[in-house]
């Protein structure tokens, strides 16, 4: 495998780096009130748009290796296309096609898992998020393992259902329950919901951003810790009666009893199935189920059930973990980082802690750690543990402070980094606090620019997915969805594309947009990047975004 870059005629043209500038959630959305990225105060980023130039990309559905164009793109997925320079299959669409091919349930993975429960005739469980959101699951992926199940003879199933509220409506977690109990009963009544909770107060953290979630979930899904309530729906609405205004992803923990005792804690000898297929909110998890070493853990778990453990997929390529799995993720090689490693190029990356990961992790194709540490430095700069619509400020000052002064101090020939405002607040549902989010971002490029302009750099301006975008649902009008004479909050991506700036203060004609690309998406910008630096993209490579005149 041939990792060599040529030079093109603009090698040696800047004197600085090329940065690549991802401003998380900040995607172009329709003229309505519940636009925060238009609402927002953001004269960089207006001044940019008038005056560079920019294209708009799609960075969701096929774009991004999701199955259809109905289905949103994520971080993880933008982040992969960014740094890979190609469209890979993603999990959602290659666990929908290991189903209906029936290659998961052909897997030495699944047959594991029910040749365990068989065997010691226990539990078969599955834990993770519980919609359709499928960004990181969805729930007929769950409904067909449960009839697999079934089929195969094995005689209890228990789902930990990690309620949304952020891929999908805020407030729609009934909509699932009780359907989902009423189907299950159908299948089988020894099959049941046995614990739950808000996706973002259980089990789902990730980058070791607060491990108490991790801890709260494992007390309620394997020690059976809680209030008990004869079901998943009536727990919902007690929670709603007790918070009012509470939304899904904030509900708190629950068990499901049955003749006055817990439905189904893990116990050993049980299987246990954790089937979100995306990596980042898993691997804690998958941590606490598999870690035997206690530092790897950081708190006491009191119990540890040896099961049979299985994830849907790999969710870290470089420890293997989880070992069992029941999809093979997709083989993303020849980044972005890698070949720019071969051309001995030092590379930055900074973030904040929610999203160190993609612009590290993701960005070099689902591969942790350096690649080559004597020429890449990665910074992260450690998140707030509070509601983000609390602190919509979040760290873009800090993250602005070191990316300058680390350009300043080494002759860095890439950089990237991510403001994460616009996404982890959008989620939030709060619209004030996303266009405050908008704004602080704004004013971090502001500081930022000046700085790439100093050093003789250029800037790409971006964003991996659009989310500020929309903060209301809207009506079939275009207009705001109102609920309870308040407009309906809106916690999800969207399917709006994303810009695509080039602020090069020494333009002077040398390149200008390539118009005759038909759909360009996140994954053009490796090959942009190349190109702006003085290299060749590799012929597999989307096309750049720019030719030269």
């Amino acid at each position: 495998m041939s990792l060599t870059l040529t030079k093109n005629r603009f090698y040696g043209a800047r004197r600085g780096p090329v940065v690549v500038v991802v401003m998380d959630g900040v995607g172009l959305g329709p003229d309505y009130a519940g636009n925060a990225v238009s609402a927002a105060y953001k004269p960089t980023l207006d001044g940019l748009m008038s005056s560079c130039p920019w294209t708009k990309l799609a960075a969701h559905g096929t774009a991004v290796g999701m199955p259809s164009d109905a289905d949103m793109g994520n971080s993880e997925v933008g982040h992969n296309a960014i740094g890979a320079g190609r469209v890979f299959d993603q999990g959602a669409k290659l666990v929908q096609q290991a189903i209906a091919s029936g290659a998961l349930f052909t897997s030495s993975g699944w047959k594991e898992i029910v040749a365990n429960a068989l065997a010691r005739k226990s539990t078969l469980h599955f834990i993770g998020l519980f919609s359709d959101g499928n960004v990181h699951s969805h729930i007929d992926h769950l409904k067909a393992m449960i009839v697999a199940a079934k089929k195969a003879g094995v005689a209890k199933v228990a789902v930990h259902a990690l309620l949304d509220g952020r891929d999908v409506g805020e407030t729609t977690a009934l909509d699932y329950t009780g359907p989902f109990e009423a189907w299950l009963a159908g299948v089988d009544p020894a099959y049941g919901i046995a614990s739950g909770g808000g996706r973002m107060c259980i089990t789902m953290d990730r980058y070791e951003a607060d491990w108490s979630m991790v801890e709260r979930g494992w007390k309620t899904h394997v020690l059976a810790e809680g209030p008990q309530y004869p079901s998943a729906s009536a727990a919902i609405i007690a929670a709603r009666a007790a918070k009012p205004g509470v939304i899904d992803q904030d509900l708190p923990p629950f068990i499901v009893e049955r003749a006055g005792k817990p439905f189904a804690p893990i116990v050993d000898g049980d299987s246990v199935v954790f089937f979100n297929f995306r990596g980042d909110r898993a691997i804690e998890i998958c941590k606490a189920f598999l870690g035997q070493d206690a530092k790897a853990v950081p708190f006491a778990r009191q119990r540890v059930p040896q099961v049979c453990f299985a994830g849907m997929m790999t969710y870290d390529g470089d420890t293997n973990l989880p070992p069992r799995t029941l999809v093979v993720p997709p083989l993303i090689e020849r980044t972005l980082s890698e070949y720019l490693v071969s051309a001995g190029v030092q590379q930055l990356a900074c973030s904040e802690t929610q999203k160190f990961g993609h612009v590290t992790y993701f960005w070099n194709g689902n591969r942790s750690g350096y690649l080559d540490q004597s020429l890449e430095k990665y910074i992260e700069v450690p998140s707030d543990r509070v509601s983000f619509s609390e602190r919509p400020w979040m760290k873009a000052a800090e993250i602005t402070d070191a990316v300058i002064a680390e350009l300043r101090q080494r002759p860095y020939g890439f950089a990237r980094l991510n403001y994460a405002n616009g996404d982890m607040v959008g989620h939030t549902g709060d619209y004030r606090a996303a266009r405050i989010a908008v704004e602080v971002v704004d004013l971090a490029l502001g500081r930022l620019l000046p700085a790439i302009k100093e050093l003789g750099g250029i800037a790409i301006v971006t964003a991996d997915h659009g989310n500020a975008d929309e903060m209301y649902e809207m009506d079939r009008k275009g207009g705001v969805k109102y609920e309870n004479d308040r407009p309906k909050a809106k916690t999800s991506h969207t399917l709006n594309p994303v810009p695509a700036i080039i602020y090069d203060a020494q333009q002077k004609g040398e390149y200008r947009l390539d118009t005759s690309i038909a759909k360009p998406g996140l994954a053009n910008l490796a090959a942009t990047c190349l190109a702006l630096m003085g290299y060749q993209a590799p012929k597999d490579y989307e096309p750049s975004l720019v030719s030269f005149l």
